[in-house]
């Protein structure tokens, strides 16, 4: 794919090298030269020195047949007005954008435009180690039929399979989380008491396996 990463700080850096890894033809653009020494020697993307919204520099990125853009410099309203300009006037299928302000997700998710915001989720996560939230929803499908919900494993489940767990058309165990690393379960895993399970489930799906591992609702 023909991507244009807008910011090339530690966050856009990253990302363009880890597609240009992934052997994407990657276009950088920042206005400050010195913002490309955040990426790696190695790095054989392009490079476009430039405001963004000055009249030629998308077109020296090759905004015309861009396929996927990224929008991610400190600039929350920047990176919105990029975003929106790549995708209602040059038509790029794939836009995101970077969201440092979660007061303002709102006004960027009425262009409706994809948001990632590292602070609401960071902050979220932090959360959630610091103080066990579990029995919560992190996912929600279609209009919220199938969600995806963690929970801790209690110690009456220690080294029981993690396929206990799944109900055919009602519920699936999708991960395990283990002292801070996931994986896919195979069908003899071991559970381990305090794992965290995420579970892709209905809304009965997760009443019966509230009422299976003996846990309270909620």
């Amino acid at each position: 794919m023909n991507i244009i990463v807008v910011g090339c700080g530690r966050v856009g850096a990253e990302l363009a090298y880890g597609l240009y890894r992934r052997e994407h033809h990657v276009t950088v653009i920042d206005e400050e030269p010195s913002a490309f020494e955040n990426l790696p020697s190695d790095f054989r993307g392009r490079t476009v020195e430039g405001e963004v919204l000055a009249p030629d520099v998308l077109h020296r990125a090759g905004i015309e047949t861009a396929q996927g853009l990224a929008t991610v410099t400190s600039s929350d309203s920047l990176n919105a007005v990029v975003a929106h300009l790549a995708r209602t006037v040059y038509k790029v299928p794939n836009t995101v954008v970077r969201l440092y302000d979660p007061r303002q997700r709102p006004l960027i998710e009425s262009f409706g435009l994809q948001i990632v915001s590292p602070s609401t989720w960071g902050a979220q996560r932090i959360e959630e180690i610091l103080i066990g939230v579990t029995n919560q929803p992190v996912f929600s499908a279609g209009n919220g039929e199938v969600q995806i919900f963690q929970i801790a494993v209690p110690q009456s489940w220690n080294d029981r399979r993690a396929v206990e767990m799944n109900s055919e058309g009602q519920r699936v165990v999708v991960a395990v989380t283990r002292s801070g690393r996931a994986f896919v379960p195979t069908h003899d895993s071991r559970l381990q008491t305090d794992d965290i399970v995420h579970v892709s489930a209905t809304a009965t799906g997760m009443v019966a396996l509230h009422e299976q591992l003996g846990l309270t609702e909620g």
